[in-house]
């Protein structure tokens, strides 16, 4: 991939695809091809094969998907389902038939099994029942690795797949109702500490435990695949340390600054008890993680205090 190369980020304006775009100009890739949702829908088959006919991009980092946190994925299960399907054979299909020289798919590693072992290696994938609260999502992913490997297998395809753990960074959802449980709290500590209320109430036990990855450091670690990895098996990426929940919860009421008190609602769902990804074979491939959390949340909150009318406008 050459600094004049046609890449095409698919949903560049996303949490994901705008960390790619960052890392791309950073490091001096000028021809960069962008389309927002309204101008592309790449669920629609026929407005995808077009785009890819008259673009003819060399390299595709695929980050557009439908994304949300637990409440959504089991108040939208068939949107999530339907959606991501589409867009993963969409634009493969696509990318395939118009001679892209290499994609690079973001699947999730809500696509391991709901009890694999911890720390997840790349080949616990399809040996056990996933996590219910976010299943849809994890289906529809799994497909899309299973896609990228069927187009190499039969057709001697590009494509390779990395499986990101939790995502965070300036670009997040941080709508209440649909959002991951990092920036939720970030939103709901900083209200509570502009109202001044007594108490955050947090959803579950506390006692499940999370690995968080910043998007920056995805970006980075997927710009370095793109050019040193080519191989039909999917590859972790993630930073291979975890806290509870209850630990996330303490940290960013202090990066908030919120002095009240945190409470734990264990009526509602906690999700997969632990998902912590096994990166060996990443830092074997010579890059590792350099955004600490606690670090990565100060930037983000940063962000999110520079955006937020756009944010409470979502």
């Amino acid at each position: 991939m050459n600094k004049d190369s046609r890449i095409y980020v698919a949903g560049h304006s996303g949490l994901v695809g705008s960390g790619l775009v960052r890392a791309l100009e950073s490091a001096g890739y000028s021809k960069l091809i962008r389309r927002t949702h309204g101008e592309l829908d790449l669920a629609d088959p026929h407005a995808a094969s077009s785009f890819f006919e008259t673009e003819k991009p060399e390299y595709v980092f695929l980050a557009a998907a439908k994304v949300g946190g637990i409440l959504a994925n089991d108040t939208y299960p068939a949107d999530f389902l339907r959606d991501n399907l589409a867009i993963e054979l969409n634009v493969i299909d696509a990318a395939f038939r118009n001679g892209v020289r290499k994609l690079l798919f973001l699947g999730s590693s809500c696509i391991y099994p709901r009890l694999a072992p911890q720390p997840i290696p790349e080949s616990a994938l399809l040996t056990g029942p996933l996590e219910p609260t976010n299943e849809w999502y994890a289906i529809a992913k799994i497909a899309g690795i299973k896609l990228v490997q069927a187009y190499r297998k039969q057709y001697g395809f590009c494509g390779i797949s990395l499986m990101p753990t939790n995502l965070y960074g300036p670009g997040d959802n941080f709508d209440l109702r649909t959002s991951h449980v990092l920036p939720a709290l970030l939103r709901k500590f900083d209200e509570a500490k502009t109202n001044g209320a007594p108490e955050v109430v947090v959803w579950g036990s506390g006692a499940p435990r999370r690995e968080f990855l910043h998007v920056d450091d995805l970006a980075s670690a997927a710009l370095h695949l793109m050019l040193h990895y080519d191989d039909s098996e999917i590859l972790n990426v993630g930073t291979g340390e975890d806290l509870t929940i209850a630990e996330l919860a303490e940290m960013i009421s202090r990066v908030v600054g919120y002095a009240g008190r945190v409470t734990f609602d264990a009526s509602k769902p906690d999700g997969t008890p632990r998902k912590l990804l096994d990166v060996s074979r990443l830092h074997a491939s010579g890059w590792g993680a350099r955004i600490g959390l606690e670090q990565g949340i100060q930037r983000t909150y940063e962000w999110y205090l520079a955006h937020e009318a756009l944010v409470a406008n979502r």
